[in-house]
């Protein structure tokens, strides 16, 4: 069965960084684009940064020049870190992935089970 298990969030003054990281376990064929999402209370599931297999990022415009997300393919993890972090960005933060788990077969989507950060002085 395929995992993925985020790792990292906690509470954090203004100002400070925290590094996420979602390590897929499991049978994988392929992994294509990883990313994190977040979610804050009242608030709709929004991207917060993806990258492909490739390396090529997108980033949420709240966090640009913030946040760097990046990959490890031999160990299946992406990470997000998390610099100059505002109360604003306080929320659930849940990974999300594509895998392939047979070869020829299309890539199906799978969540983490999220990760709280909190921003407070």
């Amino acid at each position: 069965q395929v995992q993925l298990v985020e790792s990292g969030g906690g509470l954090v003054q203004p100002g400070g960084s925290l590094r996420l990281s979602c390590a897929a376990s499991g049978s994988i064929f392929s992994i294509y684009a990883m990313g994190w999402y977040r979610q804050a209370p009242g608030k709709q599931r929004e991207l917060v940064a993806a990258i492909t297999s490739g390396g090529s990022t997108n980033y949420a415009d709240s966090v640009k020049g913030r946040f760097t997300i990046s990959r490890d393919n031999a160990k299946n993890t992406v990470y997000l870190q998390m610099n100059s972090l505002k109360p604003e960005d306080t929320a659930v933060y849940y990974c999300n992935a594509d895998f392939a788990l047979v070869a020829d077969t299309p890539p199906r989507n799978y969540w983490g089970q999220g990760t709280q950060v909190t921003v407070s002085s």
